[in-house]
């Protein structure tokens, strides 16, 4: 990472593995790691609403809404 020509911590690149990921980002500065650690809840939310929706799309979720709906339907639910 590079700001304003001060070199913080390892560049990553797609040649990384993940143990040189981990020191990587256990090297960064606090507030950097901050910002990382932001950005990474982010990203992480992100790829799993993607994973819900392609799931939801394929199908593979209906089951349970099934389940749920029957379950409702004989009264084995209460209002939250």
């Amino acid at each position: 990472m590079d700001r304003g020509g001060e070199r913080i911590g390892t560049c990553y690149n797609a040649a990384m593995s993940v143990e040189e990921l981990k020191k990587a980002v256990a090297s960064l500065p606090s507030k950097e790691l901050a910002r990382f650690r932001a950005w990474f809840e982010a990203f992480d939310a992100s790829k799993w609403d993607e994973q819900i929706e392609a799931d939801i799309n394929a199908g593979k979720l209906d089951k349970y809404a099934e389940e749920a709906l029957a379950e409702h339907k004989a009264g084995l639910t209460r209002k939250l």
